[in-house]
């Protein structure tokens, strides 16, 4: 189904993740903001991206870092204001910038005003806005779900006597999406800033809206669970997400998004079959526009398995369009998390090269540009309640979200005035990939960045057209895309030796990838190189 006032920029469409804690503080206090984001957009655009992806800016008691949102309507006075927030997206569109916002929909924080009306009592007006059950005869949990964040999903409120639903914190009560007054109320947030101006939203958790009403155990995951860190994996999650009334109420969003013109949805989707979950929830051209998974933000990176997550995704996918993502602000750095520390720029340059030629929209985390590993914060300094409840084993998310580093020799890294402590350490290991060190070195990992999204734009095969996956050749993972009488062989060496391959055309000069030879139809890629061919 075409959208009729869309111009699909979104289609193959590049987004930047700003986590904005983190990107720049203007007034000195330690912490990013709204108008330190406004004075960096120029530095954003010149990348070559389509848009910005703003991680939570709400009102919030900040328990797990903005994603426990008190009021959906209005900007936490840590960011900014509104009026910082409008500067923003017009200085964003003035350079050619989309602007898209983080949504929490499937829950709030527990100091927003509808939590507080309905834990008052069991008769209110918002009685039923969120998820509340009696305990059983002995006084336990209504059921045996569990929280990603460790523990029951289940808190006992003395006040009602009764358990409140939290897929996440405690303090994250889940709203009870069964309810239609509270999804009506949902709804109007999402169109306040939608009449603001924005250009879409990214939606966290977005196949956590709905429970069963069954409230029935979820089995046990299959195979052995002894290695696992964290309990919320030994189970199939059968009931407490992924429900079929989600897809209504999908629909129901995106018409609304749609009343606008040019606007998008990428979805997060966290499930024990995430690449079948995202087909799903963007057939058809009337759920999400665009959704992504966390298939591609573990630690597996092979040719071989990453074959097998595409291969089975484009069997599948129908209309639906993915969003793939290397890393973000939850998982471990991509220059560590995959790379291994390694310093391998090569590489590094490799993978972004093979996430830019995918069929789908790239999300690249800020950071990404600059090839920045893992900072290592000491447990004192730790602030995400995931490192703090399971350290040393599972050290939560901070690594990944530190200042950004903009100036070698500042003593906060340029990151902010330097006379406040940044909320979370800079990295020592950062500091010479710092921008302006980047900026002045033209082999640098940020001018890689720039010429391969800057040919990209050229590339009209790589941007829209159609996906033809070829069988995998040892460590070589290669694609054609194909677009009217364009086809462009897209061969990616992941492995640590030289590798040849049969390639019939012509070496497509100007996306900064090195490495590669092509003579008498034979392709030859160094280590961890790629190349793009013409096909004949």
């Amino acid at each position: 189904m075409q959208v009729l006032n869309n111009n699909n920029w979104w289609r193959g469409g590049v987004i930047y993740q700003i986590y904005p804690r983190s990107y720049a503080d203007s007034n000195g206090d330690g912490c990013g903001d709204l108008n330190g984001i406004t004075s960096k957009l120029p530095y954003v655009a010149s990348l070559g991206v389509d848009a910005i992806w703003l991680s939570p800016v709400f009102k919030s008691p900040m328990k797990d870092f903005g994603y426990d949102v008190s009021d959906y309507c209005d900007i936490d006075p840590l960011f900014g204001t509104l009026a910082d927030f409008k500067i923003l997206v017009d200085r964003a569109h003035a350079l050619g910038l989309k602007v898209m916002i983080d949504q929490v929909l499937s829950h709030t924080s527990d100091q927003h005003e509808w939590f507080k009306q309905s834990r008052v009592s069991r008769v209110n007006a918002k009685s039923d806005w969120y998820v509340w059950a009696d305990a059983k005869a002995d006084g336990s949990p209504p059921n045996n779900w569990l929280s990603i964040f460790g523990g029951s999903a289940w808190t006992w409120d003395t006040g009602r006597r009764q358990y409140y639903l939290h897929n996440f914190l405690p303090s994250q009560p889940d709203i009870n999406y069964h309810h239609p007054e509270a999804v009506n109320a949902i709804l109007a947030t999402v169109k306040f800033w939608l009449d603001f101006g924005v250009d879409g939203y990214r939606l966290d958790t977005a196949n956590f809206y709905f429970h069963s009403q069954s409230l029935k155990d979820n089995p046990p995951a299959q195979g052995a669970a002894t290695h696992k860190l964290n309990p919320y994996e030994f189970q199939q999650h059968l009931y407490d997400k992924s429900q079929p009334e989600n897809l209504a109420f999908l629909k129901r969003l995106r018409s609304l998004v749609d009343a606008y013109p040019n606007t998008t949805m990428v979805g997060e989707i966290g499930c024990d079959d995430g690449v079948a979950r995202m087909a799903e929830y963007t057939a058809d051209g009337d759920k999400l526009h665009m959704a992504y998974s966390f298939d591609l933000l573990g630690s597996e990176c092979s040719a071989d398995y990453l074959h097998r997550v595409f291969s089975r995704f484009y069997s599948i996918v129908g209309s639906g369009w993915p969003s793939w993502a290397l890393s973000n602000h939850d998982v471990t750095r991509l220059a560590t998390r995959w790379g291994k520390d390694s310093g391998n720029q090569t590489y590094l340059r490799t993978l972004a090269a093979l996430q830019m030629s995918l069929r789908g929209s790239p999300c690249i985390y800020q950071g990404d540009e600059l090839a920045l590993p893992e900072a290592v914060v000491p447990y004192e300094a730790i602030q995400d309640p995931v490192g703090i409840s399971m350290w040393p084993e599972n050290k939560g998310r901070d690594g990944c979200r530190t200042p950004m580093p903009w100036q070698a020799d500042a003593s906060d890294a340029g990151f902010g005035s330097g006379k406040t402590a940044s909320w979370l350490p800079i990295e020592a290991r950062h500091l010479p990939l710092a921008v302006n060190v980047q900026e002045g070195d033209a082999h640098s990992h940020l001018h890689f960045y720039r010429q391969l999204l800057r040919w990209r734009k050229g590339q009209q095969a790589l941007i829209v057209g159609e996906i033809d996956l070829l069988p995998l050749q040892g460590e070589v993972l290669a694609f054609v895309r194909s677009h009217e009488n364009e086809r462009v062989l897209c061969a990616f060496n992941l492995g640590a030796q030289a590798v040849s391959v049969s390639a019939k055309g012509s070496l497509i000069d100007g996306s900064g990838l090195s490495g590669a030879s092509l003579s008498e139809d034979t392709l030859t890629l160094a280590p961890y190189s790629g190349a793009f061919v013409r096909v004949a």
